[in-house]
This record gives C-alpha cells, sequence and structure tokens, in this order.
C-alpha cells in the first residue's frame, strides 16, 4: 500500500500488507521509471458514455499509469459513482479494457462526520486568521480541517481559491457561504483542482457533472511549480509529533507504521514557495493515552524508528492550540524555544530542561 488505512494496519500486523514509501506527486511516474508491472487492475468507474469512455469518478490520482502497468484491467461500473469532469487523463476506453463487471450499484463510501473537539476549535481559530481574501486552499482530512472550512464559510473571507490533493466536504460548505470564486489563481482559473475526492454524499453531489471541478492526476496537482505559482497558497496539514529540531512525524509512531507521506512534503514545499504562502503543520500540543497519562506531541526528539515526513530545513509555520510560530529563519535554540512556547504548559519545563542538555538551547 501506498498509504495505510485502519484495514491496511490490520493487513499489515497479519503479515499480508507493505507499506511503499512514496512521494505523492511521483505516484505515476513510479511505474515507467521503476518498471513496475501489475498483474490485474481493477477499478470502479461510472457507466460507459456514448464514446466509450468510463470516468474515474472520485479518484484520478494515478490511474491511469496504474491501467498502463496492468496486464490485465478490470472495471466494475457502479451507477453511483459521480461523473467528475478532468483537466487529463480522467477516463479509460472500452478498447484498454479486458472486462466489465455490473456491481450491484451500492452507495458510494461516506466518511464519517468527525467530532470537533475544543482544541481542534482553537487551532482552527489561529489557522484561519493567517488565511487572506484571494488565498489558494490545501485542507486535508479530519476533524480539524472541518473546524477549518466552518469557520471559513462564516467568516468574510471572498474569492478564494482551491488546488489542493484531496476534495472535502468543507470545500462544499466554503463555496456555498460565498467564499471561493477561484478567479485569483495563476492558472485553471474558475476551477477547483484536485486529484481525489472523500467525504460525504454531499460532495458527491456537488462533483456530479460539475463543469467548475476539474480532476487531474497527482503529479499535476501536487507539482511543485503548479501548487507554488498561485499568489497566496495555504497548506493545512496534521502531524503525529515534531521535535524540538523541527522534523515533523506525519505517518509513524516509533515503528508501527499508521499512513503515509501523502502529499504533506509536496505542499509544505510549494505553499512555501508561493508569492505570500504559508505551509501550516498542525497538531494538539498533547494526546491523552488509553491509561489516562497525558503526552507531549512536541518531543526532545523523535523516537527511535519514528519515520520524519518533513525534515526541519524545510518547516514553515507549526500550530497548537496555545499558538502559530514560525521556524524558518531561526536557530536550533530559537527553533527550540518557539517551540517550547506553543508546548503544553505541564511539559514546558521539562522540555526546556532536554533542550539544556541536548546541547540546543543557549
Amino acid at each position: 500500500s501506498w498509504h495505510f488505512t485502519g484495514a491496511d494496519r490490520k493487513l499489515h500486523d497479519s503479515k499480508v500488507c507493505n507499506y511503499i514509501p512514496l512521494l505523492y506527486h511521483e505516484g505515476p511516474g513510479y511505474y515507467d521509471k521503476n518498471d513496475i508491472t501489475t498483474d490485474v487492475m481493477l477499478l470502479r468507474t461510472t457507466p460507459m458514455d456514448s464514446k466509450g469512455f468510463f470516468n474515474f469518478g472520485v479518484s484520478n490520482s494515478f490511474t491511469r499509469a496504474q491501467i498502463k502497468a496492468a496486464k490485465k484491467v478490470i472495471v466494475e461500473v457502479n451507477e453511483k459513482m459521480p461523473y467528475c469532469y478532468g483537466g487529463n487523463e480522467e477516463q479509460v476506453h472500452i478498447s484498454e479494457i479486458d472486462a466489465i463487471v455490473e456491481s450491484e450499484h451500492e452507495d458510494m463510501f461516506c466518511l464519517p462526520e468527525p467530532k470537533i473537539s475544543d482544541v481542534d476549535q482553537q487551532i482552527a481559530e489561529i489557522v484561519v486568521s493567517q488565511i487572506e481574501n484571494g488565498s489558494c486552499l490545501q485542507l486535508g482530512i479530519g476533524a480539524m480541517p472541518n473546524a477549518i472550512g466552518k469557520l471559513i464559510a462564516a467568516s468574510n473571507l471572498r474569492d478564494l481559491g482551491v488546488h489542493t490533493e484531496m476534495l472535502c466536504d468543507s470545500f462544499v460548505d466554503i463555496f456555498e457561504a460565498g467564499c471561493i470564486s477561484n478567479r485569483h489563481k495563476k492558472h485553471d482559473v474558475g476551477k477547483f483542482v484536485y486529484t481525489f475526492a472523500l467525504g460525504s454524499k454531499k460532495l458527491y453531489d456537488f462533483l456530479d457533472h460539475n463543469s467548475s471541478c476539474s480532476s487531474f492526476p497527482v503529479d499535476y496537482t501536487n507539482r511543485l511549480d503548479k501548487i507554488s505559482a498561485n499568489d497566496r497558497a495555504i497548506a493545512i496539514n496534521n502531524a503525529l509529533e515534531i521535535d524540538l529540531f523541527g522534523q515533523v512525524s506525519s505517518e509513524s509512531s516509533g515503528t508501527r507504521h499508521i499512513s503515509g507521506t501523502g502529499g504533506q512534503l509536496d505542499y509544505t514545499y510549494g505553499c512555501y514557495h508561493s508569492r505570500g504562502g504559508k505551509a501550516l503543520i498542525c497538531l494538539s500540543s498533547s494526546v491523552v493515552e488509553k491509561d489516562g497519562t497525558r503526552r507531549s506531541r512536541i518531543r526532545p526528539f523523535l523516537e527511535p524508528g519514528t519515520i520524519t515526513t518533513l525534515p526541519r530545513v524545510m518547516v514553515n509555520y507549526v500550530v497548537t492550540e496555545y499558538g502559530l510560530i514560525n521556524l524558518k529563519g531561526k536557530s536550533t535554540w530559537e527553533r527550540a524555544n518557539a517551540l517550547i512556547s506553543i508546548a503544553h504548559p505541564d511539559f514546558r519545563e521539562e522540555l526546556t530542561e532536554h533542550a539544556r542538555r541536548m546541547n540546543i538551547q543557549m
């Protein structure tokens, strides 16, 4: 798997699945550059149109590259799949298909509405304060991005743009509130640009035959030059932990793999290079473990075996419920001090002592 879900973690624990490290924007090229072939590609699509094409629906990603690399291509047709217009490579022709399966046309998978905590709300309020009229947004998944979407929808922000890897329900809320126009983008003007969509029926209904939405392969949506070309590009992503050096882990806890790199590195780098852009890494300052103990998510150093998703040189803004800091341009001890300032108060003294012992802090 390129990106672990809960199901993938269970399969991994049963020793029938492994993780393949991947920078998301490199996905389509992995097949050609590394001579990767697969026996069977099974994909779910819309019914065939009058020209013989099957639309990929909510997932463009690197579907076309997977079709090209497969010895056999099987299409499962589902009438409930929204028809999603694309910038390019959003469909496959019947001449490229080996078999067609008519599904039971079950409803699309819908993400459950995550519960927004007080901490999520506090972080969201800080994040939204960093967004300006005309900003171009990338949002991830989870309660905190949902909270951000609701706050933007209730704000006076206008003329926002969307260039994201994942299209989620929040974008529908923001659009319906009149905050999105996509008019000030430097490319794909007037369009919601994304590579896959995941959310509720509200999102899927919004996408169906909506010409203002364009799905692209991920080597387009996540390309540095495409992300950075838009002014005031804002990337908002979650993390599991960050250490006092500024190294971010968003995919593992020690040696236990949880998710994947995804497009976090792509958008962090791309938005930093946008004129007026910002890349925000968001996390609660602490977490309460199953045994009831509270643990800081700002760590002296990452636990051995923990995967570094973002090296310290790439990290821009970090947000917890206690504030926002910018790590760019700061020395190692200034970074440590800044991170300690947004740590949970119960751990600040301990973190300061660790910084001294590790010769980070002056």
